[in-house]
């Protein structure tokens, strides 16, 4: 690490905890992809088994042929989870998660008119997709394997 990119770091106030700290990164970042590779998963699941079952609210939403965006709403839930949850073609799979997860947040705030209180899940979910579209996987995944990355 460079002089001052040790100098734009905030010191640790105990100091002793550096090498936890160190050897966990890369740990933590494994398990919160998997953790929402997973979660996405689990939600898009039920769509997939019915993949034109969103027809009508996506038309609602203004998106149209309503069948081509339950189906594609399915597969990025469902595969677009897979994907990022083993580290494989991590950043458009995160990057097509991130957009649905922003329509959402526009259905909730302001379609719904819930506001924050409404959105807060989906804006949480795409700041965590957000850093998988910059970041990428590490070390821990398909991606890393086959040692090619989007």
């Amino acid at each position: 690490m460079s002089a001052t990119a040790e100098n734009a770091r905030p010191r640790l106030i105990v100091p002793a905890l550096g090498g936890l700290y160190s050897s966990l990164h890369e740990g933590a970042e494994t398990l919160l992809r998997v953790a929402a590779g997973a979660v996405l998963v689990v939600h898009g699941a039920s769509k997939i088994a019915d993949p034109f079952g969103a027809a009508g609210m996506v038309e609602g939403l203004g998106f149209y042929p309503g069948a081509l965006w339950s189906l594609l709403l399915s597969c990025t839930e469902f595969f677009g989870g897979i994907f990022i949850m083993i580290g494989f073609l991590t950043r458009p799979a995160a990057f097509a998660g991130l957009i649905v997860l922003l329509v959402t947040v526009w259905f909730h705030w302001i379609t719904m008119g819930q506001g924050f209180s409404g959105a807060e899940k989906s804006i949480l979910w795409s700041a965590m997709l957000f850093y998988f579209v910059i970041r990428g996987a590490n070390r821990h995944s398909v991606d890393a394997r086959i040692g090619k990355a989007f």
